[in-house]
């Protein structure tokens, strides 16, 4: 209880001010009881990521957009469960304002998340790289499936460790309230 206590008020007093007036972080909390809205927002990661024709990215291509950004492994149960749910977000709110980002990080072979693809029904993810797990490090991730939100000018915003069902509606508002002009 007093945890939950102490959660709630660094939520309310530490929420960026420009943020507390957009999303209510109270009703994100209850439908995702795992998400951690940040105190103080940060910049994430700038180590690049790759994708199977060996191009270079980097989370800076994606300012200007607010991004879901995954990290998931083929051999990850929870991933499993979880990607479905993120294929079907993009599907239905990605575009110019939002963006799933999945980055499998680790040892996995694009053929064998074609294969994992395949699986579980994913069509509108890309397939993205961290092979020496330099960016997951970089951002702090420590166990998979790790969910990280990040806002038009490429500030980390929330965190959520553990897979969620990105498809539900409480994620959808959440995603809706971040993008709102």
């Amino acid at each position: 209880m007093l945890r939950s206590v102490l959660l709630y008020t660094a939520l309310v007093f530490g929420a960026n001010a420009a943020l507390a007036a957009d999303v209510d972080w109270d009703a994100a909390k209850a439908g995702l009881p795992k998400l951690v809205a940040a105190q103080d927002p940060g910049p994430v990661g700038e180590t690049e990521f790759t994708d199977p024709e060996g191009g270079t990215h980097s989370l800076a291509d994606y300012r200007g957009k607010v991004v879901l950004l995954n990290f998931w492994a083929t051999w990850c149960a929870p991933c499993r469960e979880e990607m479905p749910a993120l294929d079907e977000l993009q599907a239905e709110l990605g575009g110019e304002d939002f963006q799933v980002v999945t980055i499998a990080t680790g040892r996995n072979s694009p053929a064998r998340i074609d294969e994992f693809y395949a699986e579980v029904g994913v069509s509108n993810l890309p397939v993205l790289l961290d092979p020496r797990q330099q960016l997951a490090r970089e951002m702090g991730v420590v166990g998979l499936p790790v969910s990280v939100l990040i806002d038009r000018d490429g500030q980390e915003i929330a965190r959520l460790m553990g897979d969620e069902d990105w498809a539900s509606e409480p994620a959808k508002t959440l995603i809706r309230q971040l993008t709102a002009p």
